[in-house]
């Protein structure tokens, strides 16, 4: 009885220390939809920080446009410019819901890490936020507002998240993921790149940016990111247009699917075998077409897609980038040693593709 009488002394002497959970009503709390970061305009700053919030409403169905609040505020980090915005409401800065980070191209080209640490250590986003590089200005993309925009949901979260639109022109990166990337050796990040039409009333996503450490950046046309990100991310909806004496053809490749390996000899890199599988349908044809001659199609465009995919390889090769993350399959490859990686820069850039490229066509069409 002694005993339990101490414990329960002990225990409401602790509990006399303790403060409240700081829980705020919902009512008292805003919430961040968007970041964006541009270089400031201003001499005595070094970047202009945009923070998007979702204005709350009664009812979905009776709002006809969303509504949204703008904080702007330039300063010479990102800590004290957030800092400074929490001064301009009279609500909690709630970034929990905060799935869209974008980051002026131009800031891409120097050195990344003074400004994205401080959202990089934010635990409450990391696995949440997807990063983009924003065409001309961060502020710009994210006050720019489609018509049809659903009152509670980001359009950008519907071009990333898979809840709406999906196409390989898109590339989608998590901020953790471009961090891990950014890095990592052996690999570069991918970041889309984000723009809007001459109105401001719609967005387009259908470029990337390759960003290295200490160097510029490396932008992927429309058809480049295709490429790319299909055989990265395994994504369809690939597109391939072929013409010949006899016919034009547009395919659509619904699955695709890339396997690699860094062949070595004597612990040394020696070459990089690339396997491509796709299948689909035609989409598209001048002509009348047989069922019978679908192997003579997917030949045609197996040559011809292979022939595309060996420049891009190349490219980057030339460009000393590797965003497939072959270097980082080579690292895996064997026992850490001081000068492996370097052993690997010294190679990559005259490394030899082996290159396979298999396309299956299932079907020439529905014609009714």
């Amino acid at each position: 009885m002694r005993v339990n009488i101490k414990l329960l002394v002990t225990i409401l002497l602790i509990a006399s220390f303790l403060t409240g959970c700081g829980f705020k009503d919902i009512d008292n709390r805003i919430f961040v939809t968007g970041i964006g970061i541009d270089p400031s305009e201003k001499e005595e700053g070094k970047y202009k920080v945009t923070l998007k919030l979702a204005i709350p409403v009664s009812t979905i169905q009776q709002e006809k446009e969303p509504s949204y609040q703008y904080l702007v505020h330039e300063g010479d980090n990102i800590e004290e410019a957030v800092r400074i915005l929490e001064t301009h409401t009279d609500k909690t800065l709630e970034f929990g819901h905060t799935k869209i980070i974008l980051v002026n191209e131009k800031l891409l080209e120097g050195d990344i890490k003074e400004f994205m640490d401080y959202l990089f250590r934010r635990g409450d986003i990391q696995t949440i936020a997807w990063v983009g590089a924003a065409k001309p200005t961060a502020e710009e993309i994210l006050r720019t507002e489609p018509k049809g925009e659903s009152a509670v949901i980001s359009p950008l979260s519907k071009f990333f998240g898979n809840v709406g639109t999906e196409s390989p022109y898109i590339v989608s990166t998590y901020l953790y993921e471009f961090r891990r990337s950014f890095y990592s050796e052996g690999i570069d990040a991918v970041l889309p790149i984000v723009e809007s039409n001459e109105s401001g009333s719609q967005l387009i996503v259908n470029k990337s940016i390759i960003v290295k450490e200490k160097r510029d950046s490396f932008h992927l046309s429309s058809s480049l990111t295709r490429d790319y990100n299909a055989l990265a991310n395994n994504i369809g909806g690939y597109s391939v247009k072929l013409e010949t004496d006899e016919l034009n053809l547009v395919l659509n490749l619904i699955n695709v699917n890339m396997k690699y390996k860094v062949n070595k000899k004597n612990a040394q890199p020696v070459s990089i075998k690339i396997n491509v599988k796709m299948d689909g349908v035609v989409s598209q044809s001048d002509k009348r077409l047989h069922v019978e001659n679908l192997d003579e199609y997917s030949k045609l465009a197996s040559k011809e897609i292979k022939s595309e995919l060996e420049k891009l390889f190349t490219m980057l090769q030339e460009e000393e980038l590797d965003p497939f993350g072959f270097g980082l399959k080579y690292r895996t490859m064997q026992l850490y040693e001081k000068d492996m990686f370097d052993k690997w820069e010294q190679a990559y850039p005259n490394l030899p593709f082996d290159l396979t490229v298999d396309v299956s066509l299932k079907s020439t069409g529905t014609i009714q």
